[in-house]
């Protein structure tokens, strides 16, 4: 097929089509309809396609873990467009890999149904109930677990208490594994293993924690079934992969394929998890996955110089109009902000792993950052700071402090995503809301352009760090001279200071 033909011809994807996709297209070499369920996953977007669902296919085709494909699940309204999306070409996914020496792709088939996204969730917990189901795992972003300030189970908040009221038609993910476990338990089946894909730092410990704790307001026998019985493992996983737009979708074409769903993602992978499943396993071993008893030391590296660097880059990109990652690399003073802050207050703090020091590490992120093929946008970086901040920044913060080690930079850091709240560019032009809590920070973004420290009022962010005056004079006078002086400005101050 010519590249004229694959554009204006492109043949929509599905089963059927397989065989006459274009030879350098890579597919499926088993037979789909062999394929048996074992996994469900909740919150399946372009992340768990991109990393979880590709482990699962490269054991399928080495002829291994047949009886353990994925089936999709939403608890949200919207997933709702994302199941129509993938039924209809069989839940094939194309996978476009774009390497900075040039695109490749193939077509995975390790996912084999998606449930109906329903009000109640009583198809979700039926399928969990499943014992031929023996991991349930779920990407719900780092807001998703129902955490407060300091990280404790937040049981007051309204999601939580319908589920408590209504535990047979809930309306969260957690309490519809609640509701599984103990229809399995009613039924003498075993449990399953909860495995969390999102970038929280002993995800595996938040899982649970959100779980447990539903189920001690429910019943408190079945939570003790619980706490005995279903595992969490913790893990850590990576791999950039950008939202799908007109110009991924116009990509796949190129590819001579109409998928209506399409990942672009860049040439790494990895995944670290916890070896412990209380219903058995993948191999994951043999498709690369790291198996370990101790994840934390490559959580820890990941969460801080991955997930925070993204924080450094993406919020004065927005300022500054910036669009990707990518130009964030290429603009002299964002690139440097980011550099110094990672080498001088955020690797002092990052413990090494086997066979990774933190400033290879680092190098390693620099790199992938860079990759002009990966049109990653500073906006779906930036989306959701009030979680993330909290998660990947300001860790490094209190510790930091409590070390009495440099946290300048990490205060600039929070003076930019404050700027960024006030819903402006330094180009006049408007940021959209891009956060669950955007009415509340842009109101506190406003309110702190005349007094920065209201910004830090807000504990469900920041806890007791307003009080702590280092921190607090630093963020002050960054903030001050940002609105006085400009993002570039703030950022070449610090770049020349000792």
């Amino acid at each position: 097929m010519t590249n004229l033909a694959r554009d204006t011809h492109p043949l929509r994807l599905g089963l059927a089509s397989l065989s006459d996709l274009p030879a350098d297209i890579k597919r499926p070499n088993y037979d789909r309809k062999a394929l048996n369920p074992g996994i469900i996953h909740v919150g399946l977007g372009n992340f768990h396609r991109a990393h979880q669902a590709w482990y699962l296919h490269r054991l399928m085709q080495a002829g291994r873990a047949h009886d353990w494909a994925i089936v999709g699940a939403g608890v949200r309204a919207g997933d709702a467009d994302m199941r129509e999306r993938l039924l209809a070409q069989d839940c094939l996914t194309t996978l476009i890999e774009l390497d900075p020496t040039g695109s490749s792709a193939e077509i995975i088939g390790s996912m084999v149904n998606f449930l109906p996204v329903t009000s109640g969730n009583g198809q979700l917990i039926n399928a969990m109930s499943d014992p031929a189901i023996r991991i349930v795992s779920m990407t719900v972003t780092e807001g998703g677990y129902y955490r407060d300030a300091n990280g404790a189970f937040d049981g007051a908040h309204p999601d939580l208490l319908h589920d408590v009221a209504v535990p047979e038609a809930p309306m969260t993910v957690f309490g519809a594994i609640v509701a599984a476990c103990g229809a399995r338990r009613k039924a003498g089946h075993g449990p399953f293993t909860c495995l969390s894909c999102d970038n929280l730092q002993n995800n595996g410990d938040i899982f649970r924690q959100t779980v447990v704790g539903l189920a001690r307001l429910l019943d408190t026998d079945l939570a003790v079934w619980i706490e005995q019985n279903v595992t969490f493992p913790n893990s850590m996983v990576d791999c950039i992969v950008p939202a799908t737009g007109a110009l991924e979708l116009d990509l796949v074409r190129s590819f001579g394929i109409n998928d209506a769903a399409p990942v672009t993602h860049e040439n790494f992978r990895q995944w670290v998890i916890e070896d412990r499943f209380c219903a058995g396993r993948p191999p994951l071993e043999e498709v690369g996955v790291t198996l370990t008893q101790d994840v934390h030391a490559y959580e820890s590296m990941k969460i801080r110089t991955l997930n925070g660097g993204h924080q450094l880059l993406a919020n004065i990109g927005e300022i500054l109009s910036v669009e990707t990652i990518a130009g964030c690399m290429r603009h002299p003073h964002v690139r440097g902000f980011f550099e110094k802050v990672e080498r001088n207050e955020i690797l002092p703090h990052v413990t090494p792993v086997p066979e990774k020091s933190p400033e290879d590490y680092l190098e390693l992120i620099i790199n992938r950052f860079a990759n002009p093929k990966i049109k990653d946008t500073t906006r779906r970086v930036a989306f959701d700071g009030s979680s993330r901040h909290p998660g990947f920044l300001l860790p490094v913060v209190r510790e930091g402090l409590d070390k009495g080690s440099s946290i300048s930079g990490l205060a600039l850091a929070e003076a930019f995503w404050a700027r960024m709240c006030d819903g402006t560019r330094e180009d006049g032009s408007l940021i959209e809301a891009n956060d669950p809590n955007w009415v509340q920070l842009q109101k506190a973004a406003k309110a702190a352009r005349g007094q920065p420290r209201v910004w830090l009022e807000q504990t469900h962010i920041y806890a007791d760090l307003a009080s702590n005056n280092r921190f607090a004079d630093a963020f002050e006078g960054w903030l001050s001279h940002i609105w006085q002086h400009g993002c570039v400005s703030a950022a070449e101050a610090y770049l020349a200071a000792d």
